[in-house]
């Protein structure tokens, strides 16, 4: 049974930091892409951010570029997400998801995503 379980966020000033964790389970991680997606309230899903399988190449949506830091421990089967200079715009549930088809770059469909972990930028 694949299961993915985010962890790490919270109430953070804006301007401030936080690293989110992706446990994953259930199937080869270290054969499969990755994306860490979000929703804000009343938005749709965005993609935030992704990463091959083996951690070389990587994607940013440009509303994170520069301030966000995807990466992966294919030894550990974990995801992380740094974010940094945080917006209030960030405040949203974050997600981790696993790409659909192994070995495929880029990525463009998921088959299964975590419960989320909430993200809140306010003063």
């Amino acid at each position: 049974e694949v299961q993915l379980v985010e962890s790490g966020g919270g109430l953070v000033q804006p301007g401030g930091s936080l690293s989110l964790s992706c446990a994953a389970s259930g199937f080869a991680f270290s054969s499969y892409a990755m994306i860490w997606v979000r929703q804000a309230p009343g938005k749709g899903l965005e993609w935030v951010s992704r990463i091959n399988s083996g951690g070389s190449f990587t994607y940013y949506a440009d509303s994170v570029k520069g301030r966000f830091t995807i990466s992966r421990d294919n030894a550990k089967n974990t995801l992380h997400l740094q974010l940094n200079s945080l917006k209030t715009e960030d405040t949203a549930m974050y997600y981790c998801a696993k790409g659909r088809y192994a070995g495929t770059w880029p990525i463009t469909s998921y088959d299964y995503r975590g419960q989320g972990t909430q993200v809140t930028v306010s003063s």
